[in-house]
């Protein structure tokens, strides 16, 4: 589309080569700049995740605990809808006690899974080496993941980016050849339907 715009012919105005340009330098965006981005985003972004990742799985580790009782239930206030009381979940939380990386002894209040536990249940919860509470490590299937959503997002971007400077260059390029049209029409057409005009 536009490639007529380049071969000589009279009727070609200069704005409608620059108008093929401005299209093929759209084109080249969309299907070289725009994919080079993405794919550079996303590796740099993976990167940086993998790194995270790494660095997480070598502080937090997965420890034994067990459960000691049920955690008393938070004075909560009323609130005015009883709706909400109804539809909010509540997760059940426990007191545990677990054995830190170093050698520490720690109790605390820690989420329950979805069955009530019993006490002197055991179950494996993350903690960093010093055995405070951390959440699990970021998997590096997830880091894969989230920087190829980012090197996408980054493709889509520029795509988007020249398609639409690309829509408002021809728009100005009409706006343009719609004025010269109307400057010629206003010069020319006092002349129309008068004998021997323009002889």
């Amino acid at each position: 589309m536009g490639v007529w715009r380049w071969r000589r012919n009279p009727l070609r105005r200069p704005t409608d080569l620059f108008e093929a340009w401005v299209a093929f330098a759209a084109l080249v965006c969309v299907v070289v700049v725009a994919p080079a981005v993405g794919w550079v985003a996303g590796l740099r972004v993976d990167g940086t995740l993998q790194q995270a990742a790494y660095e997480q799985r070598q502080e937090r580790h997965l420890v034994p605990a067990v459960v000691v009782r049920p955690a008393p239930a938070p004075d909560e206030e009323v609130s005015a809808d009883p709706s909400a009381q109804r539809t909010a979940p509540r997760r059940t939380q426990i007191v545990a006690s677990w054995t830190a990386p170093d050698g520490s002894s720690h109790e605390g209040t820690v989420p329950a899974a979805e069955e009530p536990p019993l006490p002197g249940d055991r179950f494996r919860i993350w903690t960093d080496d010093r055995g405070r509470l951390v959440g699990q490590p970021l998997d590096p299937s997830a880091a894969s993941f989230h920087a190829g959503t980012a090197g996408l997002a980054a493709a889509a971007g520029v795509a988007v980016l020249a398609v639409t400077v690309r829509r408002l260059v021809v728009r100005r390029l009409m706006h343009r050849r719609y004025m010269r049209l109307d400057r010629a029409w206003a010069a020319a057409g006092p002349d129309w339907g008068r004998a021997g005009a323009g002889g």
